[in-house]
């Protein structure tokens, strides 16, 4: 028989099956030694009082045995001469809309400006130590997108985008550990993420997909409202009717492209601000309400909101146990994301704090049309690059002296490489966005009392939240509203935010575009 219930248990029962059976023998009247397996399905933490829970949803499976099951990937065909989709960009939302492809009999070609995964791993080590910024290989750009070095969060709010648990499946698949399934906010890794994105890669070629990497797309070819097809940094033209893009928020030059071409594209609203580091010590002291957060506890997220001046700040891709990167994607500007590898076993914990902007706030770059966005957030970047000195050096103030408009005479070392230069953020900021980040992280205090410290430092700018542009497009077929064949797909189109909601996306562009193929 099998049977599933919902308990809660302390943490060293969560982690332990012999005292998790005993428990659920007590409270669900079921012989301990008729069980012979407790599959847990779902796992969360509650801190919210000082005696921490963890609930559970189990299966448990009473004289009968346990089977694992064993998750398989779709039966791919082969696709090598079939109908051709052309897909740009090779984050979640490009990669899985190849994969869907595929799997619906389409031939997808993507093209990605940026390097593989492995080759991709030295322009990070010449940004982070020589200050090199590659404009095509770089945290944001190459093989897996932002998401690959840039921590590996599953979780999303989006559940009404489609199915979650397809993609978490898919990825267990590909190799991510099985827990993903499990955990009420799955995280896989930067470390991790890169061999599975390897695998999806292979994957595609293997059934007659095709990838290109360094491979930038420069123009494309309209004929009567209607893709013919893409040009490539090298001159050599794609003869297509079909176009995902999937560009990813980072592509200014798409933006660009678009705009130049008079292909409708519209400002949206984003947010922005500073990425903040405390010791991982302290915010599971706060979260935990305990001196040691103890050998059956994860390293403690936040996640906090609040309204300042009628502004909503919040958290935003918050790190435990992780660390801060770089992440421009060109030279004379900085920008600061942060990650965490699979175990979060780094002495810091780090979140992006920032603050939602509204398309009045662009005002002054009204020039720009739908980029005024854009280059309200690329004007930052560079400001932000010239105070701290024109290297990949980051503006950075103790977090008290923040909160009282104070220089910080010194600053201790971070987890955030090339390094820090004392900044007064005020200088970093305009005045509205200053303001409410310093009356933010005072209301942040009171929530989370110990938060404001001067322990902690704050990083400028957080700025590659989301994208700052939307891509139009129709509700029912996905196309572009203006352009027959383009599917604006992902994160970078405004549709998407994370890798769980762009992979969902990158289906859902897939086969959209695969129903009009005869």
């Amino acid at each position: 028989m099998q049977y599933e219930f919902s308990i809660q248990v302390t943490p060293e029962v969560s982690a332990n099956l012999d005292l998790l059976k005993t428990q659920v023998s007590i409270k669900n009247g079921l012989p301990i030694d008729e069980i012979r397996h407790i599959l847990i399905l779902k796992r969360s933490i509650d801190a919210r009082q000082k005696a921490i829970k963890v609930n559970l949803k189990i299966k448990v499976y009473v004289q009968e045995d346990f089977v694992e099951e064993s998750i398989q990937l779709p039966e791919y065909p082969d696709v090598s001469n079939a109908s051709e989709i052309v897909i740009i960009g090779a984050g979640p939302a490009g990669l899985f809309a190849a994969l869907r492809c595929v799997e619906l009999g389409c031939k997808p070609i993507v093209l990605e400006r940026g390097k593989d995964v492995r080759n991709r791993r030295r322009d990070l080590k010449a940004i982070n130590r020589d200050h090199i910024v590659n404009e095509d290989s770089n945290y944001c750009f190459g093989e897996g997108g932002a998401g690959t070095y840039s921590d590996g969060k599953l979780y999303t709010r989006s559940k009404k985008r489609g199915d979650v648990n397809r993609i978490l499946r898919l990825l267990v698949g590909f190799g991510a550990t099985d827990q993903i399934l499990v955990e009420a906010h799955p995280h896989i890794g930067t470390n991790k993420l890169p061999a599975i994105i390897a695998s999806i890669r292979e994957k595609i070629k293997q059934h007659g997909g095709e990838i290109y990497f360094e491979t930038r797309v420069t123009d494309f070819k309209i004929k009567n409202s209607e893709i013919n097809a893409v040009v490539l940094h090298n001159g050599d033209v794609i003869e297509t009717k079909k176009v995902i893009l999937a560009t990813g928020h980072s592509a200014r030059d798409i933006f660009e492209l678009l705009y130049k071409k008079n292909i409708d594209i519209e400002a949206k609203p984003f947010a922005l601000g500073v990425r903040v580091e405390h010791s991982q010590q302290l915010i599971d002291q706060i979260q935990y309400k305990c001196e040691v957060r103890g050998p059956y506890l994860p390293p403690s997220p936040y996640s906090i909101v609040k309204q300042v001046g009628g502004r909503g700040m919040y958290s935003f891709c918050m790190c435990p146990g992780g660390v801060i990167a770089p992440c421009a994607t060109s030279p004379g500007e900085v920008v600061t994301n942060g990650w965490s590898p699979s175990k979060r076993d780094q002495p810091t914990s780090n979140s992006g704090i920032v603050v939602e902007l509204r398309l009045e706030d662009f005002k002054e770059f009204s020039e720009y049309g739908p980029l005024a966005g854009m280059y309200f957030q690329k004007k930052i970047e560079q400001r932000a690059w010239h105070l701290a000195g024109e290297t990949q050096r980051v503006p950075a103030q103790r977090l008290v002296d923040m909160t009282l408009g104070k220089t910080s005479l010194n600053l201790p070392e971070t987890s955030y490489k090339p390094g820090l230069t004392s900044v007064d953020m005020h200088e970093v900021f305009p005045k509205f966005i200053h303001k409410t980040l310093q009356e933010g992280f005072k209301a942040f205090d009171k929530s989370m009392r110990g938060y404001l410290t001067n322990e902690a430092v704050v990083h400028a700018p957080e700025s590659r939240t989301s994208s700052p542009v939307r891509i139009p497009r129709d509700r029912f077929t996905l196309e572009h509203t203006q352009i027959k064949g383009l599917y604006p797909c992902g994160e970078g189109a405004g549709y998407a935010g994370g890798i769980i909601s762009a992979a969902i996306d990158g289906e859902k562009c897939a086969e959209a575009c695969v129903a009009t193929i005869a």
